[in-house]
């Protein structure tokens, strides 16, 4: 039995979740997700997969959110035409989101082409359409939790909950010797692993005993210490008081699915409880509004699903459907509440609040999500001031705060207790979906503990390792899409945005219209003797 696991995504960075394993000849993909951050690993998008969609067996889905389900559609527009295996509530979420994407895709790469068009330069197709998705969703097959279901010849599986979002699973696979020759393989992929104390959801479950675990490392360099529902609520409740003091919006980037229902359910208790002000909450997400019924279609398996249907009966709560609904918020006075995605303010409607509330002293972003390196959140945490968006130059005067009580992912101490849970683990650990840092410190916290350090791997995006009886070996693999140090960093749009703002700040900072020309003409001089600045 020959056994190969390859590492197609979230490897040195925390996006584009997808590994494919192959045993003999059958082909199985767990993920398919989008990737995220800088404009180099957003371009990975676009790009052929690294496997043959046609030859796949099935696809395994951990969970919905797009940095794991995102290219789905492509994969079937490119001729998967297997099942894609997914818990119900996963299989309702994606019906939301996917489609989602596809809108979103389409409107932005329409506006794209306007632009194209009048500089005579070629027009571009999004990644894929309505259509792709429509046909992408005929090929779910809802799967329960710890229920065993074969996904191929010799290979079964069997879903766990991950304690992260509605419907998210770890996901075990159990690999069976045709020739009796070897007992079964056993691999367990953590998926997103969630905390303790998540609002929605119990801890997260799997059985233990495995010869190799993929595990999630995001926040494996932290330690949250007490954050507990209380302790979460009290934070949130200080930080919503001393915007309202401001006097002006309050606007949260938030993911629309789970961290955009747990927020709603704890700013309706607050108020309830006179703990801070009442205020007027706008959801202006369309996929927060349909995600959202999801939840309260799925409210009995989550654990405070009580309380969540209470806060989205409140007549507090408003939901922005158009874009004249949207563009309506913009023009309110005083203190309210806006929660818009994306949630790390790249896509969606929350840059036109950020466009629109930015460069006002009275005006407050809270980050509440993790921000991928190369992202708008990530600067304005960053402390960058002013920041592009949309083309346009914006200055950055409204207070910027941030908490992470409202993550989806365990802390590092949370992710070393899950991996203890599951000893023994006998040939190998790759740790995945983590910034460099992030990776190294759970690789530290564990190795010992669990196994040597030689067996727990930190992999790279199109390693390809084979899964041996006695422990993993990297293959030569293929051509590298990426190199391993082009991820989880600013890559040159991020440098060139950083470039045109400081320019723009010097030529403006001149003390005269003859000091901002020798500016000018020094840059110009540059640019035509195609030597870098710095020789």
């Amino acid at each position: 039995m020959t056994i190969s696991l390859m590492f197609c995504g979230a490897a040195g960075t925390v996006t584009g979740s997808c590994f494919l394993l192959s045993v003999d000849d059958k082909r199985i993909l767990v993920d398919c997700g989008m990737f995220q951050g800088s404009k180099t690993e957003k371009q990975l998008n676009y790009e052929p997969f690294p496997f043959d969609p046609e030859s796949l067996d099935c696809v395994l889905l951990t969970h919905a959110h797009i940095d794991h389900s995102g290219l789905l559609p492509k994969l079937t527009k490119a001729g998967f035409g297997g099942p894609i295996f997914a818990t119900p509530a996963t299989a309702d979420l994606c019906s939301v989101m996917l489609p989602d994407s596809a809108h979103i895709q389409e409107f932005e790469v329409e506006h794209l082409n306007r632009r194209n068009r009048q500089r005579g330069r070629p027009e571009v197709t999004p990644i894929y359409s309505a259509g792709d998705t429509e046909a992408c969703l005929a090929q779910f097959q809802a799967t329960e939790y710890e229920t065993w279901v074969a996904v191929a010849d010799g290979l079964r599986a069997r879903f766990w909950n991950a304690g992260h979002l509605l419907g998210s699973a770890s996901i075990e696979i159990e690999a069976t010797d045709p020739n009796g020759e070897a007992g079964p393989l056993r691999i367990l992929f953590s998926g997103d692993l969630g905390p303790d104390f998540k609002l929605l959801h119990p801890d997260p479950d799997a059985p233990d005993g495995f010869d190799y675990i993929v595990c999630e490392s995001t926040y494996g360099s932290t330690d949250r210490h007490d954050r507990s529902p209380g302790r979460r609520r009290l934070h949130l409740a200080t930080e919503i008081n001393a915007a309202a003091k401001r006097g002006g919006a309050l606007i949260i980037p938030s993911f629309a699915v789970e961290r955009t229902q747990e927020l709603v359910t704890d700013l309706i208790r607050l108020m309830g409880d006179k703990e801070m002000p009442e205020a007027r909450i706008f959801i202006d997400s369309p996929l927060a509004n349909r995600a959202s019924d999801v939840f309260i279609r799925h409210a009995d398996e989550l654990d405070t699903g009580s309380d969540l249907l209470r806060a989205f009966r409140s007549d507090l709560l408003h939901f922005s459907q158009s874009v004249d609904d949207s563009k309506a918020i913009n023009r309110l006075q005083g203190f309210f509440i806006v929660i818009a995605a994306s949630g790390m303010c790249d896509a969606g409607r929350i840059r036109h609040h950020l466009k629109n509330r930015l460069w006002r002293k009275d005006a407050t972003v809270l980050i509440v999500g993790y921000q991928a390196e190369g992202t708008l959140g990530r600067l304005l945490i960053n402390g960058t001031d002013p920041v592009r968006i949309q083309g346009e130059e914006v200055a950055v005067n409204a207070t910027i705060r941030s908490m992470d009580d409202y993550t989806g992912h365990a802390d590092g101490p949370e992710l070393t207790d899950w991996l203890m849970e599951r000893r023994p683990v006998r040939q190998g650990i790759f740790l995945v979906h983590g910034e460099p840092d992030a990776r190294n410190a759970l690789k530290h916290r564990i190795a010992g503990e669990i196994l040597p350090t030689e067996r727990i791997i930190n992999p790279a995006i199109d390693d390809i390792y084979r899964l041996n009886p006695d422990g993993a070996e990297l293959t030569d693999g293929k051509k590298r899409r990426i190199a391993p140090e082009a991820t989880a960093r600013l890559d040159w749009n991020n440098a060139l945005t950083e470039l045109l703002l400081d320019i723009n700040e010097a030529v403006e900072q001149a003390s005269d219209e003859k000091a901002r020309n020798v500016i000018i003409r020094r840059i110009r001089r540059t640019l035509a003797s195609g030597e870098p600045s710095d020789r």
